[in-house]
């Protein structure tokens, strides 16, 4: 008992007062959550605009409970790129003043969003932002916005360092052509580096060029103006481990020099990875061929 010996009475009768006043058979008021609205799905989600016409994309909405009554969720629409309905874009399965009725006994409903096609096909990209708003169930406190992106096809004046890195790799279709002469291929090439120098400029080393040991080539790359793209040799006086005698047997033993041909660009599709290189061919130390020598890669 050493343990009550410093109690006093009055703290006793408290004690006692209060362990009277706990009735465990008597049930206890439960507070029911307050419904919340909220987008299903990622806060940035993207609809790719492929093909014409686009198909819909569909943006779902949903509540944290269910009930025996319909609800109405109303959705805010926005665009901070400039995106119109009616023009870029047109909205469906919404009802007056943009909103989603939930119907009873369920927890999900949706609208969507079609793309105009021929607004996406020159690099045009859009986001619209739909945010639950007031009249509405309650916005819950994560997935009240969603951030829609919208993305045409592939276009070549938007190459980017992810696109650019994907044009690395084996290029195990590639033919060539040297002047008059019978075409060569399908043989591998290889690009294993390609590096931005600007917006709109990259350089890329082809390894395999000629099929016959010759050290790697550099081109440079210009999307500028993406319906002129040009691919560009770098000149070399003296290609590695080549050997003029593959052109001309005058010349075996002498290394091969390589440079652009005057007005004669070589091009390039970055949605297709695909090339096209156009380059003079000649001996280092003595001079170039007449003859156009054309390279073609393709995956």
């Amino acid at each position: 008992m050493k343990q009550l010996k410093n109690i006093s009475l009055a703290s006793l009768v408290v004690l006692l007062a209060v362990t009277a006043g706990c009735d465990k058979t008597k049930p206890y008021d439960l507070k029911t959550p307050e419904p919340q609205a909220h987008f299903v799905g990622g806060t940035n989600q993207t609809y790719s605009v492929l093909v014409n016409p686009a198909p819909a994309y569909v943006v779902r909405v949903g509540t944290t409970d269910v009930t025996n009554a319909d609800r109405t969720v109303t959705i805010n629409v926005s665009s901070p790129t400039g995106a119109a309905v009616g023009n870029q874009f047109t909205l469906g399965g919404l009802g007056a003043g943009n909103t989603v009725t939930i119907k009873a006994g369920k927890a999900i409903d949706s609208f969507t969003v079609t793309a105009n096609y021929t607004s996406y096909t020159s690099g045009r990209k859009d986001t619209l932002v739909f945010t639950i708003t007031e009249p509405s169930v309650k916005s819950a406190l994560f997935l009240e916005k969603v951030n829609l992106s919208l993305r045409g096809p592939c276009f070549e004046g938007d190459v980017n360092a992810t696109i650019l890195n994907g044009l690395r790799g084996n290029y195990n279709n590639t033919r060539e052509t040297f002047g008059a002469g019978a075409p060569y291929g399908p043989y591998q090439t290889v690009i294993p580096t390609a590096t931005l120098t600007s917006l709109t400029t990259a350089t890329i080393v082809v390894n395999n060029i000629w099929d016959n040991g010759w050290g790697p080539l550099t081109f440079n790359l210009d999307w500028t103006d993406p319906a002129n793209r040009t691919a560009t040799v770098v000149a070399q006086a003296a290609i590695t481990g080549s050997n003029a005698g593959d052109l001309s047997a005058t010349y075996a033993g002498q290394t091969v020099a390589v440079r652009p041909f005057a007005g004669q660009p070589g091009t390039f599709s970055a949605c297709n990875s695909t090339f096209t290189l156009k380059m003079q061919l000649g001996v280092t130390g003595v001079g170039f061929f007449g003859s156009l020598y054309t390279v073609n890669m393709a995956r």
